[in-house]
């Protein structure tokens, strides 16, 4: 999914510190480069087909056509998010040892670990931006500043432990997200390559979530994107539309990932 991020056109891009609030993260891409930089607690991130398990002091870059999502988070995960409209990168990113950061995604790894000096360094050069976050011209003079030093960093850091995931898995959820998400497990398995319980363990173990969680979750997804702004047709609609199979099933379900009712949601009521 793509999400739209809303930056003021003066800026060239935000920062912010991001807490783990229990929310269920959605997995997706944007058009801005973002950084991410953790700073307490552990957690996982799932790029495309590979797992990174992360944790204070860890570097994250996350390209614009990279789908990513955060989950299991310890209740202290704490991280810095700096994202970077493509404008500046192209303005910033002017030499060989930079020309990396242009590109829409990346081959290699994604996450390396930062000495401690460094994320001492970071954390303190992000706070001076969220407390200057209202000024254009000190923004985005220190978010080239912070491009060009977390990316100098990450060139010379260590690598952090990667795990591919199995195609079969990959393959599920790709048949989940993408095409026909009414499968049933044994159409599922049958389709990856593998036994349904295997599959099942599988794909709990690498992608953090159960293939009925999961499932749920890209029905919520399209649901949002059908649904929009509540003008186009009833919440019913286009939930029957993204997969569910009637609206007291919807309403459990989008109760318990997005942690409000639809009703909620719809009037803008949700925190």
């Amino acid at each position: 999914m793509r999400e739209r991020l809303q930056i003021r056109p003066e800026f060239d891009g935000n920062v912010w510190l991001y807490h783990n609030l229990g929310w269920t993260n959605r997995r997706h891409h944007h058009a801005e480069l973002e950084l991410n930089i953790v700073t307490r607690g552990t957690g996982s991130y799932l790029l495309g087909s590979r797992k990174y398990q992360i944790r204070s002091g860890d570097l994250i870059w996350l390209f614009p056509a990279q789908e990513h999502v955060l989950f299991e988070e310890s209740a202290d995960f704490e991280m810095w998010i700096a994202v970077f409209k493509r404008r500046a990168v192209k303005r910033f990113a002017i030499d060989e040892f930079s020309a990396p950061l242009l590109k829409l995604t990346r081959e290699g790894e994604c996450c390396r670990r930062l000495t401690s000096q460094e994320l001492s360094r970071m954390e303190a050069h992000c706070a001076d931006l969220l407390a200057g976050a209202r000024q254009p011209g000190f923004l985005n003079a220190g978010l080239s500043y912070l491009l060009l030093y977390a990316w100098q960093c990450f060139e010379r850091a260590g690598t952090v432990p990667v795990r591919d995931v199995h195609p079969a898995v990959e393959r599920a959820a790709h048949l989940l997200r993408d095409e026909d998400n009414t499968l049933n497990l044994d159409e599922l398995a049958r389709r990856s390559g593998l036994s349904a319980a295997r599959l099942s363990r599988l794909f709990k173990q690498q992608t953090g979530f159960a293939m009925v969680d999961f499932r749920n979750r890209q029905r919520i997804d399209r649901f949002l994107d059908i649904y929009g702004n509540g003008q186009r047709q009833t919440m019913l609609d286009a939930a029957l539309e993204a997969g569910f199979g009637s609206y007291p099933q919807f309403h459990r379900v989008f109760r318990r990932i997005m942690g409000c009712a639809p009703g909620e949601y719809r009037r803008g009521d949700a925190s």
